[in-house]
């Protein structure tokens, strides 16, 4: 794995989910700003994803192929999700599901992380 690619998409993830809950305690609808952040961060994942495929396809390690593309495939559409439903609700709970989906990708990343040095 690309290790300075995977910390940044946690820091990123992170920053995109403490700006939704900012949101959510003020009783915002997510804007075109935390948008664009999130566009950023699926840019970077698609970006995982080839190169973790191909990584995986040249390495001698023993990792597990299964895994290791579940977690990349996982992790590139929870953001998707997690923003439909995010537009969908027009409370606060909206940027509330948007900042557990933004915190849901520092998970899986660093799992991903765990499963390529294991």
């Amino acid at each position: 794995m690309f290790a300075p690619l995977t910390w940044f998409l946690v820091a990123l993830s992170l920053a995109a989910a403490l700006f939704a809950v900012v949101l959510a305690a003020r009783d915002k609808r997510i804007n075109w700003t935390l948008l664009g952040v999130l566009g950023v961060i699926e840019v970077a994942l698609l970006a995982q994803l080839v190169v973790g495929i191909v990584q995986l396809s040249q390495t001698t390690r023993d990792v597990s192929g299964p895994f290791f593309i579940g977690y990349l495939i996982g992790s590139l559409i929870i953001l998707p999700i997690g923003a439909f439903w995010a537009l969908a609700e027009s409370s606060r709970w909206g940027a509330g599901a948007l900042a557990i989906a933004c915190v849901v990708i520092p998970i899986l990343e660093l799992r991903l992380y765990d499963v390529w040095t294991a």
